[in-house]
């Protein structure tokens, strides 16, 4: 698979811009192309900040998540407003990170530019023929049938 990458922010090659954190990383880490330090206020409404690229994946195909790096995530509270950003293979334009500070209340989130504070990961998609039906499909001895019954958790707690 191709991508095409156009670097928008110059500063990008500088910070080591484009490379994986490892050979077995699944995420390309993005860059918070800031021209000053932010502070995130806990449960502030969330920040776009721009990765200072865009892409054109063209094969519709594939497409790119965008999720959080996980430690500052887990250790920090900083997390992705939209929860995770789809990046359609025709979309070109410019990438933004939603950065939010999901924290309930302490200090506001530092994020320095050209810190890395997401990730991009590129996969497939598959688009189902849809079958509209009336009923639930009852099972046939496949062991797919009319579980769902129950409603929300209804497999059990544990």
């Amino acid at each position: 698979m191709r991508v095409g990458l156009r670097i928008l922010d110059p500063r990008l090659s500088g910070w080591g811009f484009p490379r994986w954190g490892s050979p077995g990383s699944a995420g390309l880490d993005l860059h918070a192309c800031l021209d000053a330090p932010l502070l995130l206020a806990p449960q502030a409404p969330p920040v776009l900040i721009p990765a200072g690229l865009s892409v054109r994946i063209g094969n519709p195909d594939w497409c790119g998540l965008v999720y959080p790096r996980s430690g500052r995530g887990h250790r920090d509270g900083l997390v992705l407003g939209n929860g995770t950003g789809v990046i359609d293979a025709d979309y070109e334009g410019p990438l933004l990170i939603s950065a939010w500070n999901r924290n309930p209340a302490g200090a506001p989130i530092g994020i320095e530019p050209g810190e890395r504070i997401a990730q991009i990961v590129f996969t497939r998609i598959v688009r189902p023929d849809f079958e509209l039906i009336e009923e639930p499909v009852a099972d046939e001895g496949d062991g797919v049938g009319r579980r769902g019954q129950g409603g929300f958790g209804s497999t059990g707690s544990r």
